[in-house]
């Protein structure tokens, strides 16, 4: 499956950026779906994923009540809404996919990965 992220950009910090995550490829449905970023200097590190219906979504404490992700199997893509954004927030945003089913939280639980779009946050 080929992955490609869009959306990021430059907010003040309380503002919101919708980030957007296309697939293509083997349906869409086969995998669950995470985002995960990056940060200047730091490992990359969970940020919230969806199992295959959208029936079940894990979050980062960071992020919890902040962040939502979503799915539209029809235009197999996910997305990831950010709300009250934070200086902190600030890093790479990936997208990935994963073949398995339950909470897949570590970066080893998914094998393709989109290019990454950068979310700035100024404050």
């Amino acid at each position: 499956v080929q992955l490609q992220a869009s959306g990021g950009g430059l907010v003040q910090a309380g503002g919101s950026l919708r980030l957007s995550c296309a697939a293509s490829g083997r349906p869409f449905t086969s995998y669950t779906m995470g985002w995960f970023r990056q940060a200047p200097g730091k490992e990359r590190e969970f940020v919230a994923s969806i199992n295959w219906s959208g029936g079940s979504t894990y979050y980062a404490d960071a992020v919890k009540g902040r962040l939502t992700i979503s799915r539209d199997n029809s235009k197999n893509t996910v997305y990831l809404q950010m709300n009250s954004l934070k200086p902190e927030d600030t890093a790479v945003y990936y997208c990935a996919a994963g073949w398995r089913d339950g909470k897949l939280t570590d970066v080893r639980d998914y094998g393709y990965w989109g290019q990454g779009t950068l979310v700035t946050v100024s404050s």
